[in-house]
Order: structure tokens, then C-alpha cells, then sequence
């Protein structure tokens, strides 16, 4: 176990990509900094206030906890999050780590949380859990953390255990020293699948709102069904970017073919 824990490293939006890819890959988590306007920030948060309030609840459950709200599917109910999914500087990253393991990628899950005050913090965990098999050297998903409010220790920051992406160990991370992402609204934590994290404990008097959109490789079963839980009409609305995005094209020629569409629409135009 280390004695102390390492530290995140925070990048400018203008610092070279290649520095910040070779970041995550060695560290498994880094912050870019005021990556996404405030204005564009704020009315995302906005668009999923009402949400928040009305159906917030639904995921409450010992893992998730009872003093957070949780909303699954964002593009359901905050067009504007579309910015952030599509963010250039976060596609390029998830490029560099991804497609070398597939035809295109797509998200897995658009998540939105508020942590509540009085909340605990969250079991340490990796979010590629969700998948069977581990293959050395391959990644199944990107994650990024984007803040709707400014994250700090005390309202319940990302906790990340740097470096833990890297090795598989029998005992997993639960007890090693962790690092917080501190980092004000409209910047971003990136981090691996297979990075171990969690949300901190809100011992603030505001709640701690981030949005987290997960990429995975275009040949595994997505988190969550994009198909059914944001309606067609709405899909129809974005662009064709968060379209392949949402899953609307084939992995290769022949993966995901949907042969009843004779426009090719919803095939595989990029």
C-alpha cells in the first residue's frame, strides 16, 4: 500500500494533446481545466433541475446512497448536454484510446449526479465492472466527469486512486490512498474504465452536481440502451455526430446492421 498518495495533474485547455494523453495513460485520470464555457454549463445544469427534483430518487440503493440524486440518460432531458458529448478536445482524447481497439466507439452512459449534503462518501469501484473479461492492454471505456458546480474536498470532489488502471490486483483498491478532483465548473475529469474511484462525502451546505459521460468500444453492449430511453424523435434532433455517437451506425460494415432502413439515415453515414 503507498503511504502517500500520488496527485492529479491538471491541464490547461491550450496544453498540448499529446501531453495530456500520455498523462491518462500513465495515470489513468487527469483535469482539464474551464474546458467548456460557464454560460453552456449553467444551462445545462438548468435543463436538468426539474429532473433532478422529480425523479432524482429513483437510484438511491447502498452503492449510489440516499442523499443522491441521480439522472440516467441525459440526452433525454438536456439538449445542450450535446456540447459536451461532442466536446472536440474530449473526442480526440478518447480516440487516442480507444480506436486503436475498434471501428468507433460510442457512449455507454450519460449519467447526471448530485451529491446532497450529509452524503457518504461512495465505495471505491471501477466502472468497466460492468463487463465480464479483462484483456491486457485494451481499454473499454473513457470516462468524463464534467462539473456543473465547482467540486472541492469538502462537497464531495472525485476521489481517484491514480494509477490503478494499470494493474489488476486480487484485493482491489478499496483501502489505498486517494487524491480528490478539485476543479471549478466547466472543467472536466477524465479518467479510465478501469480506474478505481468514487464520489466524496458532501459535508457542505450545497449540493455537488456533475455530469459523467462514459465511452466505450463500439463492439460491446452498451451501459445503457440509447435506443429506448431517449425517443427517436428527440435522437432525430441532434447531430449526426452524437447520433454514432448514441449507437445509430454499424461497428464495421456488418455489426449492428439495421437492413430495413433504405435511406440509410439511421445506417452507417458518418
Amino acid at each position: 500500500m503507498n503511504s502517500k498518495p500520488l496527485s492529479i495533474r491538471y491541464f490547461e485547455v491550450t496544453a498540448p494533446l499529446s501531453e495530456q494523453i500520455d498523462l491518462l495513460k500513465a495515470d489513468g485520470a487527469i483535469v482539464i481545466r474551464n474546458l467548456a464555457p460557464t454560460s453552456l454549463i449553467d444551462r445545462i445544469a438548468s435543463e436538468l433541475k426539474p429532473y433532478f427534483e422529480s425523479s432524482g430518487g429513483t437510484f438511491e440503493d447502498d452503492f449510489n446512497g440516499y442523499a443522491t440524486r441521480r439522472l440516467a440518460s441525459i440526452l433525454a432531458y438536456s439538449p445542450s448536454a450535446t456540447d459536451l458529448i461532442e466536446q472536440e478536445q474530449v473526442l480526440s482524447l478518447v480516440d487516442s484510446i480507444l480506436l486503436p481497439h475498434c471501428s468507433n466507439y460510442r457512449i455507454g452512459s450519460t449519467t447526471g449526479i448530485e451529491i446532497h449534503p450529509g452524503e457518504k462518501a461512495q465505495v471505491l469501484h471501477q466502472d468497466d465492472i460492468i463487463y465480464p473479461i479483462h484483456i491486457p492492454g485494451i481499454n473499454w471505456q473513457v470516462i468524463v466527469m464534467w462539473a456543473l458546480t465547482d467540486f472541492t474536498v469538502d462537497n464531495g470532489a472525485t476521489h481517484v486512486v491514480i494509477g490503478s488502471h494499470s494493474k489488476e490486483r486480487p484485493e482491489g483498491y478499496e483501502n489505498e490512498p486517494t487524491v480528490q478532483a478539485e476543479m471549478s465548473r466547466g472543467s472536466a475529469l477524465i479518467y479510465m474504465g478501469a480506474t478505481w474511484h468514487g464520489g466524496g462525502a458532501n459535508s457542505s451546505r450545497a449540493p455537488r452536481i456533475g455530469l459523467v459521460n462514459t465511452y466505450a468500444l463500439g463492439w460491446l453492449r452498451q451501459e445503457v440502451n440509447q435506443y429506448l430511453t431517449v425517443p427517436r424523435e428527440t435522437a432525430m434532433r441532434y447531430s449526426r455526430t452524437v447520433q454514432n455517437l448514441m449507437g445509430y451506425r454499424c461497428h464495421g460494415p456488418y455489426l449492428g446492421r439495421f437492413v430495413g432502413d433504405p435511406d440509410g439515415y439511421w445506417h452507417n453515414k458518418h
